[in-house]
């Protein structure tokens, strides 16, 4: 049994200690943001941000995890405009989304460290793989969350998603 904080809410898990937190987060508290993408930690599809830092959980088991602090994509932000999220949309650095999530945390968690982030901070800190390219634009909009953090910038909020009782849909 592991005990540990999830999106600033106290979770118990009855799986074995070396159980991967990915594994815990996406079938035990049915957080499936958190994407699987290596299983090894080199890839940063299934980053969390543990404690302030951005880790992947792929690798950290919950015995690790024990009594700490862990932030996934659906505690970020609940509302999903957190200031990453809406640079990466603002800067059209989205293309097929299944590793923007992990590239979301490992960018809010280096921004809460670095709110002015120079581009070879960024390099540095989000060795995250986009298959699809997104690097540059990914610079760009991390950059532009760190001012609007700063409060030197407003980025628009996303669109609210339309859901089956929206009208007209």
């Amino acid at each position: 049994m592991a005990r540990l904080t999830v999106n600033n809410q106290p979770m118990e898990f009855r799986l074995e200690p070396d159980t991967p937190l990915l594994w815990a987060l996406r079938d035990a508290a049915n957080l499936t943001g958190t994407k699987y993408g290596c299983g090894t930690g080199e890839c940063g599809a299934c980053m969390v941000i543990v404690d302030g830092q951005a880790m992947p959980s792929c690798t950290l088991s919950l015995g690790e995890a024990e009594g700490r602090s862990v932030t996934t994509i659906e505690g970020l932000a609940p509302d999903r405009n957190h200031p990453v999220q809406q640079a990466l949309v603002a800067e059209q650095a989205i293309q097929c989304g299944f590793c923007t999530p992990g590239l979301v945390m490992a960018a809010a968690a280096l921004l809460a460290h670095n709110g002015d982030p120079t581009e070879q901070d960024i390099t540095a800190a989000i060795t995250n793989i986009c298959r699809c390219g997104v690097y540059p634009r990914l610079v760009r909009a991390i950059q532009r969350a760190g001012r609007a953090l700063r409060h030197a910038e407003t980025l628009p909020p996303l669109p609210v998603p339309a859901t089956a009782t929206t009208p007209g849909l």
